[in-house]
């Protein structure tokens, strides 16, 4: 059976205190939104519909062409929010789902067997439902003596018995589409002149028809967000699935309560993260390597056999058996080939290292193109911007950079060079030469 998923996007949000729209406050470095889109396509195997509000350019941009977007003009809750998909799906899809832009921790696992639920049963539909001592708000399940579905009574209008319910309703549902389409149409407004689909449950049973029930495994995944401390509150849970994942995976984390991982981020077995790594973006690390204390990575590939300690990596890439820090920073353009040694308070951006490159300590190199096994003193400093223009550095294989030397681009230094302590390099400086002073100036001939 063919099954779409309608992701309903259309709230304002109001309780979040901000200008962002609430559907795209992260958690984990992705909108919440991106959550549900990926979800609701992999549980489906088909391009969602989204439900925005009239005022979700924002939304609308960041969604693209990943889902059918349909508008909900006016905001007259979540029956009416699910009526303006019909346009797009009628006819088109067996089975409906429907699911919330705000609640990102719904897996694709859960959602399957809601959808498998309601193919096996055939009913009208097939809620989601979770068993949990804090209601959250959340409507309590009443069922018959047969234990079927045969109400939901919201908290507001429950008694103080049926509040001792812990079977709550997060109002997901999988619904059976044409009897969806027929029967919304039939919907009350209620006292605040709204909507509501979970009206269809009492629709239903008093059509005789079934309204089968898939309990969630975990209550995390129906944890809504709607205000800052929902927000962190899903951070921490999806941390904890994430980090989960990854220490199954064979990735040591000394203190997984101090550690961040992004959704997207890839990490090789028999590494190791120490108390406070943050990886963030599309960032790929390797095996066998050490990442932290105290290391920001953030959309860059650190290879295999890696040391990083109390640095910044930034839209980087190292290669194998390279060692960063302490307190080293790569920025956008960073490549440092395998075996690079890059110390303490070193800096590089937009360069490339070769292997077997040694950068001690309190350098910077940017714009350069630094050959093979390079030793590069304390304090050396490619001078790359004359106030307009980025200007290229490139040192030949085997130089040997004194500490503390300028190199003033563009400027090339041949292979083996030497400049003295202090230099600052002006001129092109032929290979196995020897340059020092200000300005540098060749004193002799190196010896091969």
């Amino acid at each position: 059976m063919i099954c779409t998923s309608v992701i309903l996007g259309a709230g304002h949000g109001k309780r979040m205190q901000s200008e962002l729209p609430k559907v795209l406050h992260s958690i984990a470095g992705l909108p919440l939104i991106e959550w549900a889109l990926r979800v609701g396509s992999e549980a489906c195997g088909r391009k969602p519909v989204v439900v925005v509000g009239p005022d979700a350019k924002q939304v609308r941009e960041m969604v693209g062409d990943r889902a059918v977007l349909v508008e909900q003009s006016e905001r007259l809750g979540t029956g009416h929010a699910v009526q303006q998909a019909e346009s797009v799906l009628q006819g088109k899809s067996d089975l409906v789902l429907v699911t919330y832009a705000d609640m990102p921790l719904l897996s694709a696992d859960t959602l399957r067997g809601l959808i498998e639920l309601q193919e096996q049963e055939q009913a009208a539909l097939s809620m989601l439902t979770v068993l949990a001592e804090d209601p959250r708000g959340f409507g309590r399940i009443l069922r018959d003596a047969n234990n079927q579905v045969a109400a939901i009574v919201e908290e507001a209008d429950a008694t103080l018995e049926q509040k001792k319910i812990r079977e709550l309703n997060p109002g997901v549902y999988c619904f059976q589409a044409d009897w969806l389409w027929d029967h919304l149409p039939l919907l009350k407004r209620s006292v605040s002149g709204e909507f509501y689909l979970t009206d269809l449950i009492a629709v239903a049973v008093a059509e005789g028809r079934k309204v089968a029930a898939f309990i969630a495994e975990s209550r995390d995944e129906l944890i809504g967000v709607n205000t800052r401390v929902h927000l962190a509150e899903a951070e921490k849970a999806i941390r904890i699935r994430i980090n989960t994942h990854w220490m199954h995976s064979g990735v040591t984390m000394i203190d997984p309560e101090r550690t961040y991982i992004g959704a997207d981020v890839t990490i090789g077995k028999d590494t190791i993260l120490a108390p406070g790594c943050v990886l963030e973006g599309n960032t790929v690390i390797g095996e066998h390597t050490k990442l932290g204390p105290d290391t920001f990575v953030r959309d860059s590939h650190i290879g295999n056999r890696c040391e990083i300690r109390y640095s910044v990596i930034e839209h980087a890439i190292l290669e194998d058996d390279v060692d960063v820090g302490p307190f080293g920073h790569l920025r956008k353009g960073a490549h440092l080939k395998q075996g690079v040694h890059m110390g303490n308070f070193g800096e590089v951006k937009n360069s490339t290292l070769e292997s077997g490159v040694k950068m001690g300590h309190f350098s910077y190199i940017g714009d350069a193109e630094i050959h093979e096994d390079v030793n590069i003193g304390a304090g050396t400093v490619t001078c790359n911007f004359d106030g307009k223009h980025k200007h290229k550095t490139e040192v030949g294989a085997g130089a040997f950079i004194g500490s503390g030397t300028m190199l003033v681009a563009p400027i090339r230094l041949g292979q083996k060079s030497v400049t003295g302590a202090g230099s600052v390099v002006t001129r092109e400086v032929a290979e196995n030469s020897v340059v020092v002073g200000v300005p540098a100036r060749e004193m002799k001939k190196k010896s091969d």
